[in-house]
């Protein structure tokens, strides 16, 4: 390829709309294009990339079984009908009616198509077990897209789906994809990356894991032990607090508090630390906009994850009006007064709690010396907090929590028959019974995986790409092209590299060096050779590997042979 017919441009200004540097230096380095929110096109550099991310993920899908498949991006809605996702699903899924009137969804994960690829073939024991994968657009109608490719609405995604006759057979395949993806993660040039427990949310099932790349621009909140090696994304993580005590149990009394609302205001108007605090927070069921009323200890705060997988429906801040029967800012557990639809939930931090303070369920007053056990002696607890740094590892029982930032990179899940129950698919076991196969489903955003490698690599000037996936192997600068010898030597050069099979992008431009070298920080390639007036007075190319750790003058008469060697020492 040469650059001067390289379609995309590229330029320093850093767009003001960037927000991370992945985004930011692929918009100026003419690897994408803005389309419209979420959405982009690629250009060359990008798509040689994912192309060889997508060859990458090809040979260890193959490697452990794999068949590739393809299925269609616009699915019928009663698909999606039969296994219940049509209506549970949010306004995430793209639906639309074609001329027909008929229901149409544009595919944002494929676990209904791959049943109804495979479940006439295989009604029978002998048929399992089978992986299928596909490379394919999807689609994600995303509330807030944001940082470039990080999270779109529009991408192309690898997904996975396994079948099996029992969950000891699902678990042990699961294990083989978990080793297959920490291979896919190395060879991209990402070998930090680290698997997380997580939750299933809409996918279902009971076991799943997130691959992360820890990184501070990351969405997701990751709660590490570095004691025991204990990783689970926040959603997903138990919290567990210390057993607190209080020998003696105050009695309950009522506390005018005027003007006082929130949680911090009551315990400075108390002088009492927030830990020996019972907060109310309310939400109301997006179904029937009944009320959800949380309690949970004042220093903590809930997980929604958590309280959604408790209620299986969805739920939204609450707005409090009078007819209620609630007072925002002085709501408590004892002597609540609410209608019957009111669900009242208690997070465990109030278990055994004594000597807490709480609203009073009337306007500017709070309890004091409330006793958990005293006043409700009925109350059930349930895990709805948010780990917390230093928290108590649920593996280790050692308070050696650390929380950081990741951006999941890939996703397996163990669904067991979610989808084959509900879209009967059944096969014939050995013993001539009817039974329910189990499934897995293993994904990574192709797109998404190629930004998370430039936020990893990349320095002020531009992406640093690993050997195993970047755009070209060689940049060729010929430097003062308009000199007739580094024309011909770098002409030679470039057509001899192209015979021996190397990937080249050749600068050949009449430019000035400090631009013909800012385009080649740009676009990350791992090694530059230099062609210059210079260079080739002393018979001799420079070499200098894109992440400064490697630089050598070789010979010009023998530099297509030692660069061969060059490229097969750094691969």
């Amino acid at each position: 390829m040469k650059l001067e017919k390289l379609v995309g441009d590229r330029f320093k200004e850093k767009p003001s709309d960037c927000v991370v540097d992945s985004h930011a230096l692929m918009i100026r380095g003419g690897y994408m294009k803005y389309v419209a929110n979420g959405i982009y096109s690629s250009y060359t550099p990008l798509r040689r990339i994912t192309h060889k991310i997508e060859e990458i993920i090809r040979q260890e899908m193959e490697a452990i079984d794999g068949q590739e498949v393809q299925f269609p991006v616009v699915l019928p809605g009663s698909l999606w009908e039969e296994s219940g996702r049509y209506e549970s699903v949010g306004k995430e899924l793209m639906r639309f009616r074609d001329r027909n009137n008929s229901s149409l969804v544009l595919g944002m994960t494929h676990e209904e198509a791959a049943v109804h690829l495979v479940r006439e073939y295989a009604q029978s024991y002998t048929k399992y077990p089978f992986m299928i994968y596909q490379i394919q657009t999807k689609f994600r109608d995303e509330a807030r897209p944001r940082a470039g490719l990080i999270r779109v609405r529009e991408f192309t995604m690898k997904d996975a789906y396994s079948f099996h006759t029992s969950q000891e057979d699902l678990e042990t395949y699961y294990q083989r994809c978990l080793k297959a993806y920490h291979r896919i993660y190395k060879r991209v040039g990402l070998p930090e990356v680290i698997a997380v427990a997580s939750d299933s949310g809409m996918m279902g099932g009971s076991v799943s894991h997130e691959f992360m790349l820890l990184t501070p621009i990351g969405e997701d909140s990751i709660a590490i032990c570095p004691d025991c090696g204990y990783c689970a994304n926040m959603e997903a993580a138990e919290n567990i607090l210390p057993k607190k005590s209080c020998k003696t149990s105050e009695p309950l009394a009522l506390v005018h508090t005027p003007d006082i609302h929130t949680i911090e205001e009551v315990c400075e108007f108390l002088h009492s630390p927030k830990e020996q605090s019972c907060k109310a927070v309310v939400y109301q069921k997006n179904a029937d906009d009944s009320y959800v009323v949380l309690f949970i200890r004042g220093d903590l705060e809930v997980n929604e994850t958590k309280l959604t997988n408790y209620l299986k429906e969805e739920i939204h801040p609450a707005v409090i009006t009078r007819e209620s029967g609630l007072h925002a800012g002085y709501i408590g557990p004892y002597d609540l007064q609410i209608n019957d639809k009111a669900l009242i939930l208690y997070d465990r931090s109030l278990e055994g709690a004594k000597n807490l303070s709480c609203g009073a369920n009337q306007e500017e007053y709070h309890y004091t010396g409330l006793d958990m056990e005293r006043e409700l002696p009925d109350a059930e607890y349930h895990d709805f907090a948010k780990i917390q740094e230093g928290g108590i590892c649920p593996h280790c029982g050692k308070t050696s929590i650390t929380i950081s930032r990741g951006i999941e990179v890939g996703n397996i899940f163990q669904l067991g028959t979610k989808y084959t129950r509900s879209m009967n698919m059944t096969y014939i076991d050995e013993n001539g019974k009817t039974q329910y196969p189990v499934m897995g489903c293993y994904g990574i955003g192709i797109g998404r995986l190629a930004a998370a490698v430039c936020e990893a690599h990349h320095d002020e000037y531009g992406p640093i790409w690993p050997m195993s996936i970047a755009p070209w192997q060689i940049h060729l600068c010929a430097v003062r092209s308009d000199d007739a010898q580094v024309k011909v030597f770098a002409d030679q050069l470039y057509e001899e590299l192209l015979k021996k099979g190397v990937e080249v992008v050749y600068d050949d431009r009449t430019v000035r060096a400090g631009v013909m070298f800012s385009d080649a920080d740009l676009l990350g390639v791992p090694l530059r050779v230099v062609v210059s007036p210079r260079n080739l007075k002393q018979n001799q190319l420079e070499v200098v590997s894109r992440d400064k750790t490697f630089s050598e003058n070789i010979p010009a008469e023998s530099a297509a042979e030692r660069l061969m060697e060059i490229l097969k020492e750094r691969r």
